[in-house]
């Protein structure tokens, strides 16, 4: 069904560069003297700036939400993210209110996860589909500061030599598999280093058939979703360990918005407030309460 017709808006980089000219303005014009203290005008702007009716969305009124085709639990329930249900539709909405916009006022939109951040101007005002931050991608879009910090796991079936595998040298002479342009292939290329290329494929479902049927020896995930996938969906298999962060820095998925976006220092605010208030940490308790300590292969 095509998208109903609506007035054309100035493009988020014209946008952005003009707000960034006209701060630029300000700041010469009204420089403070050293002694004054700025800092409540510095957080009255930016709150000014940030409220709903100023909000230059996709849709007047309306906060465009974007993520990918099924949606996965535990993320998200019943492939339904307008029900608010799991851990990213609950920290969707959380976004939403914090910017002024009820659970009414939220279009969701579904955008396959690699176009989310290809390069080439965004349909939606952010995505949030476990995509994680990186140098790479900020070079196409825009990143929210981090609302969960993830480690990548691996899951092979149970019984299997990969299940038995202590540790990242176990690993090297299995095939393994995971989602194209994701962190979890990242890990195998890059972490594990394997004697053979491993598996990509387009979705999880593909690589969770390929793991059932024997094609593969084991698949990395997220570890919130490779709980999940040995809970409910593929039984047999098992966490067989969860990788350690690379650098000793923590991997973080954040919320996907255009490159140059006006929308972004005010949606990197709300989720600073919701880590700050303690809602991302009663969300996650909420929802992914089950990703809990796996064995950490070294």
């Amino acid at each position: 069904m095509p998208p109903a017709l609506r007035a054309p808006r100035p493009s988020r980089r014209a946008v952005s560069a003009a707000t960034v000219a006209l701060f630029a303005t300000v700041a010469v014009g009204c420089a403070p003297q050293p002694e004054e203290d700025t800092s409540g005008a510095s957080a009255s702007a930016t709150g000014a700036a940030c409220a709903k009716g100023e909000l230059r969305t996709e849709a007047s009124g309306k906060l465009t939400v974007a993520t990918d085709s099924p949606a996965y639990e535990p993320w998200f329930t019943d492939d339904d993210p307008k029900n608010g249900e799991g851990f990213e539709a609950a920290v969707a909405y959380a976004v939403a209110k914090q910017l002024g916009y009820d659970k009414a006022d939220v279009v969701w939109q579904s955008v396959p996860f690699n176009k989310a951040f290809a390069p080439g101007e965004k349909t939606f005002d952010f995505d949030i589909n476990q995509v994680s931050v990186s140098d790479e991608r900020k070079k196409a879009v825009d990143f929210s500061s981090g609302y969960y910090d993830v480690r990548q796991a691996v899951i092979a079936l149970k019984g299997s030599k990969a299940a038995k595998a202590k540790s990242i040298a176990d690993l090297k002479g299995l095939h393994l598999g995971a989602q194209v342009g994701t962190t979890s292939l990242d890990y195998i290329d890059d972490v594990v280093k394997p004697g053979q290329d491993p598996a990509a494929y387009a979705k999880n479902d593909q690589a969770k058939s390929a793991l059932k049927n024997g094609q593969i020896d084991a698949i990395v995930v997220d570890l919130p979703t490779a709980f999940y996938i040995t809970a409910a969906e593929v039984t047999d298999a098992t966490i067989v360990g969860q990788f350690e962060n690379k650098g000793g820095t923590p991997e973080q998925f954040g919320l996907v918005l255009d490159k140059g976006s006006a929308l972004t220092p005010c949606v990197t605010a709300a989720v600073d407030t919701l880590r700050e208030d303690g809602t991302l940490a009663k969300i996650e308790q909420k929802w992914l309460s089950d990703a809990v300590d796996a064995p950490v292969l070294k």
